[in-house]
């Protein structure tokens, strides 16, 4: 064990600018629109991200417009019901719990639906807290089911 550092210094930190990147060719309006159009082809706002910095040479949407993505979403009307973050959550237990009805003896796999359904629910309250979700929203696995199925 390394005690010459606090734990959780792993990751990158990005350069303080404040503009744009001195490379990136595109304009604020492009940028929204090139986001606009992922979003109507179905992406979610972190893949929009990851498409933009790949194929696009954006590196952070927030240096050349000034908002995020799921901001500029919400601006033109093209937000999901559900934040992209809990609704994989949901995919993830709608999985588990599809694999438990075929093995119901899978004590691992029980006890990581508990840790993930648990995560929904804290998640929930917090969007229940801020307004992104209405004050009588409930996660039901069963409706969770339905949910997961019409949106694939």
């Amino acid at each position: 064990m390394n005690k010459k550092r606090a734990r959780g210094k792993s990751h990158s930190t990005r350069p303080v600018r404040a503009g744009s990147p001195k490379w990136v060719r595109f304009t604020r309006e492009e940028v929204e629109m090139l986001i606009e159009e992922l979003a109507k082809r179905g992406y979610g706002s972190s893949m929009i991200g990851v498409i933009l910095r790949d194929q696009y040479g954006i590196p952070l949407v927030k240096q050349i417009t000034g908002k995020k993505v799921s901001v500029i979403l919400q601006e033109k009307g093209l937000s999901p019901q559900i934040p992209e973050d809990l609704f994989n959550l949901i995919r993830k237990a709608v999985n588990v719990r599809r694999h438990l009805v075929e093995y119901p003896k899978d004590k691992v796999s029980k006890k990581g639906l508990e840790e993930i359904e648990s995560k929904i629910r804290r998640l929930v309250n917090y969007y229940r807290v801020t307004g992104k979700l209405p004050a009588n929203w409930r996660y039901d696995p069963a409706a969770a089911e339905l949910l997961i199925a019409s949106s694939s």
